[in-house]
């Protein structure tokens, strides 16, 4: 029978030590820490393919992760390009053609039309908000619009004048990958030698993370880029650029609560009171029948790594991750639930006899 360890002073120090440098370490590489938990997640996916690629070259790992990076430079690079740059045209040419049809009539007509008139008399006989007046609205309109596209052509100057920066991101994400995938083995090795729990213990940690992070990306961007998908049809179709506003569906996706509707309900009610019901009915049934069964069918499916997360803490693990994070936080939050569901149920294993006689106390 081995001897049972004994924690010393010299060991407490050891880990004091070890949390101060590491914390140190982690103020180092903070700015760019989301390349490296990018470049973490994309190795994860894009593993079982980097493998056959090894299997392939007869076991190379250094040629191997070489073409791995290579190949996925040629995936997300150029069609990322064309599609930035079709969106970005797009949206300005968009909103110029609209700031031209307030300025030559358009708005005052649209305000012309009865149905606006009834709903404004609507507004202003029974709801308690000052008066709708229809020139100052229709100057307002203007005036916004004016000022949304020249914030579309700076936005549109400042994507072109980051690229630059992206480039130096993303290179960064394949120089972080190229290690991780030819390293994966001795990495996971590593990380079972070092932390302090059994080995069940260290498989409970480590699947659970690659399970989550996995679901959380195909959760949450595979779904994006369907609603998108099926918004941008569904503008396509009623006459509207179909690329910039499946873009703007897309991201509206991530929004908790509101997502897509934040795009196609004021398109809906836009074409209802142009006189297009057709088009306005067969948008709003589309709309909430297609890209909301997305939504609702598909991100619950591949979500379903989180095995341990009802829909409840799915909802506040994304919400909360959008809010600290960012973008990030709809692949972090969930890995921080799931991780601390996990911890729950390693303590409840390891205290399960001093609970059962707390419980029967």
């Amino acid at each position: 029978m081995s001897p049972s360890f004994r924690v010393e002073p010299k060991h407490w120090t050891l880990i004091a030590a070890l949390i101060v440098a590491t914390y140190a370490c982690y103020l180092l590489i903070e700015p760019y820490i989301g390349a490296i938990v990018l470049a973490f997640i994309v190795s994860l996916l894009f593993f079982p393919v980097h493998n056959r690629i090894e299997q392939r070259l007869g076991g190379r790992p250094n040629t191997a992760a070489v073409l791995s990076c290579v190949l996925l430079t040629f995936i997300i690079i150029i069609p990322l390009t064309l599609v930035a740059a079709a969106i970005i045209q797009q949206g300005v040419s968009f909103f110029t053609q609209s700031y031209d049809w307030l300025n030559n009539g358009g708005a005052k007509s649209l305000m012309n039309n009865p149905q606006v008139q009834g709903a404004l008399h609507f507004f202003n006989q029974w709801l308690p908000f000052d008066l709708i007046d229809p020139q100052e609205t229709v100057k307002k309109l203007a005036a916004w619009m004016s000022s949304f596209s020249g914030q579309m052509l700076e936005f549109s100057s400042k994507v072109l004048g980051d690229v630059t920066n992206f480039f130096i991101n993303f290179m960064l994400m394949l120089f972080v990958l190229f290690f991780l995938l030819r390293d994966h083995e001795s990495i996971i090795q590593t990380l079972r030698h070092v932390i302090p729990l059994s080995r069940s213990q260290e498989d409970q940690l480590l699947d659970e993370v690659e399970k989550v992070a996995k679901s959380a990306v195909l959760g949450s961007f595979l779904t994006a880029l369907a609603q998108g998908a099926a918004g941008g049809l569904a503008m396509w179709a009623v006459g509207l650029p179909a690329l910039f506003w499946g873009t703007m569906m897309a991201f509206a996706s991530f929004i908790p609560v509101v997502g897509t509707a934040l795009i196609w309900l004021p398109t809906v009610v836009y074409l209802a009171i142009t006189g297009e019901w057709q088009w306005a009915l067969g948008l709003l049934i589309w709309s909430v029948v297609v890209v909301g069964s997305i939504d609702n069918l598909l991100r619950p499916f591949l979500m379903q790594g989180n095995s341990g997360m009802n829909t409840l803490l799915i909802f506040f693990s994304l919400l909360g991750g959008l809010h600290l994070f960012g973008l990030m936080g709809l692949i972090y939050g969930p890995i921080i639930f799931s991780l601390t569901l996990v911890l729950f149920r390693m303590y409840e294993i390891e205290f399960e006899r001093f609970l059962d006689r707390q419980d029967n106390a």
